[in-house]
């Protein structure tokens, strides 16, 4: 698909502005040439970053409310979905405070380099969240390309107390991984298809209990 054409599809479905499609362009850039050096993205999905990455994360900015205060993102990688989110946050005039958990250090280094060049109210936490003993606090979590459902679930239980949701994106094994996971979960949830991917879905979990 042609990138103008990806664009003008972004921005029909997130109506932001200008303004805001200039700094996506510049995470672009950036995004394309830290790619070179690291694995943030698959190259096959170089040529079609305004859908498959940027549209595919801002999807789900309609299922945070606004009165949540803290966004963790689970393994966030090159930013996504969380520098997404957190950049239609501040077009939306939305108080968010997103914080992208990131273990590798030269993926962190890139991501501290994007917030510092949108100015995006976002901090980033280098470190292993499955080895730290440190609890995490946030109203809503997110995971996109992250770990297999069974294994963000169990994260939650041992590392988080409150929250208002988690957010998952599955892909085209998640009928498979939530088949699984309920043999262990009790998960009050919703899930509704990806508006990208006919393969994918979203999940929005609001509860779990081990059986």
């Amino acid at each position: 698909m042609d990138k103008s054409i990806e664009i003008d599809t972004f921005n029909r479905f997130s109506q932001v502005s200008r303004e805001t499609i200039k700094g996506l362009k510049k995470y672009e850039f950036r995004l394309i040439e830290a790619n070179k050096k690291f694995n943030l993205i698959g190259k096959s999905t170089i040529n079609s970053i305004w859908t498959r990455h940027f549209l595919d994360s801002a999807q789900v900015i309609d299922l945070i409310d606004k009165n949540s205060k803290i966004l963790i993102d689970l393994g966030s990688g090159a930013g996504l979905p969380g520098i997404i989110l957190a950049i239609m946050a501040k077009d939306r005039k939305i108080s968010l405070k997103t914080k992208l958990i990131e273990k590798s250090s030269r993926k962190a280094k890139f991501l501290k380099t994007i917030i510092d060049d949108l100015n995006l109210n976002v901090e980033v936490i280098n470190k292993n969240i499955f080895e730290s003993a440190q609890k995490i606090d946030g109203d809503v979590f997110v995971a996109r390309a992250f770990k297999p459902l069974e294994k963000i679930l169990e994260l939650m239980h041992n590392k988080t107390e409150k929250w208002q949701k988690i957010i998952i994106f599955l892909g085209k094994k998640g009928n498979e991984q939530l088949l699984q996971a309920s043999k262990i979960w009790d998960i009050e949830y919703k899930q509704r298809g990806s508006i990208t991917s006919n393969d994918s879905k979203i999940l929005e979990i609001k509860k779990i209990k081990k059986k």
